[in-house]
């Protein structure tokens, strides 16, 4: 369940988009201004942000939300791309850790999030390949993309519990 509902936001008209693109080329060093004091971010922090504004740029929407430490099974397969089943499989073999609130596994978002960037690592550069390799991978890969919004994995599941 989300801690704050999650809001929505529009891409940016192409005019601005590109202003903005061109303001983050190559700058990592953001100041934030609130109520005109300056406000240095933590790394973390900085990074979403710029993430935020990067996407701005290229014109896309995004969804800014809360997401809980602890996430169901459901909740964790949304936010990664994968399937409910294929994540579940994997907590079975170790890949991801899990603990167990009685019967129902939770899975922590760090965890997750660290398996999205392994999967970031593995899979190829954006345009290498031809086109009739580039489903050919493993299924998991698929997904490793979710991580852009993680406001879906802040929706509560259906009824309750997660089934696992």
């Amino acid at each position: 369940m989300a801690l704050i509902a999650p809001r929505v936001t529009a891409g940016l008209p192409a005019e601005d988009a590109q202003k903005l693109q061109y303001a983050l080329s190559g700058r990592h060093d953001i100041t934030v201004f609130v109520d005109g004091t300056v406000h240095r971010l933590p790394p973390e922090a900085r990074d979403a942000v710029v993430d935020l504004l990067n996407r701005f740029s290229r014109g896309e929407a995004a969804t800014v939300s809360s997401v809980q430490e602890m996430l169901t099974t459901s909740q964790a397969a949304e936010l990664a791309g994968i399937s409910h089943t294929y994540l579940r499989n994997m907590t079975d073999r170790g890949e991801i850790p899990v603990e167990y609130r009685g019967t129902h596994r939770r899975i922590r978002l760090a965890d997750i999030m660290a398996w999205l960037e392994t999967q970031k690592k593995k899979a190829p550069p954006e345009g290498a390949g031809d086109s009739a390799t580039a489903g050919a991978g493993d299924s998991a890969t698929a997904g490793a993309g979710a991580s852009a919004t993680a406001g879906a994995a802040t929706r509560g599941n259906d009824g309750g519990t997660d089934g696992s």
